[in-house]
């Protein structure tokens, strides 16, 4: 296969995708009974910056215990 072969069938396989998404959000809504395409809640925005340490000071790791303390 040459090139232009490969990326016309990831075009195609996008499209096909893109279609599946449509046809799930579709379903949902309809379950949900909201038309697709809008949202009940607002999107929120992750940043990709670091959290402040100081924020996790004298926190348990979740499902580890407390730092200071070792399992039996």
């Amino acid at each position: 296969m040459s090139v232009q072969d490969d990326l016309a069938a990831v075009r195609r396989r996008l499209q096909d995708l893109e279609h599946t998404v449509e046809e799930l959000e579709r379903r949902v809504g309809a379950e949900r009974g909201t038309p697709a395409g809008s949202r009940t809640e607002p999107m929120v925005t992750i940043p990709d910056t670091p959290y402040d340490s100081q924020k996790w000071t004298d926190t348990d790791d979740e499902g580890l215990g407390a730092r200071d303390r070792h399992a039996p």
